[in-house]
């Protein structure tokens, strides 16, 4: 039985260089691990897919946007 990773990310093309260029990529090519990357910008219901936001009261980064109430 592989041990099933899934990883949450913005950028899902950007895992694959450094998972099958590294040990993991190895355990993955053997059956061990099952790894998934999924595009965070799927599950936004925004029609932009927008998935960030300006940190409150300004300054510098961003923050993820919380899922608004129904």
């Amino acid at each position: 039985m592989a041990v099933r990773i899934d990883l949450i990310t913005l950028f899902p093309s950007m895992a694959d260089g450094f998972l099958r260029e590294s040990v993991i990529g190895r355990a993955i090519d053997k059956g061990l691990i099952a790894f998934q990357a999924h595009d965070l910008r799927s599950w936004s219901k925004d029609k932009h897919h927008k998935v960030d936001d300006v940190p409150y009261g300004g300054g510098p980064g961003m923050l993820m946007t919380p899922k608004k109430p129904i």
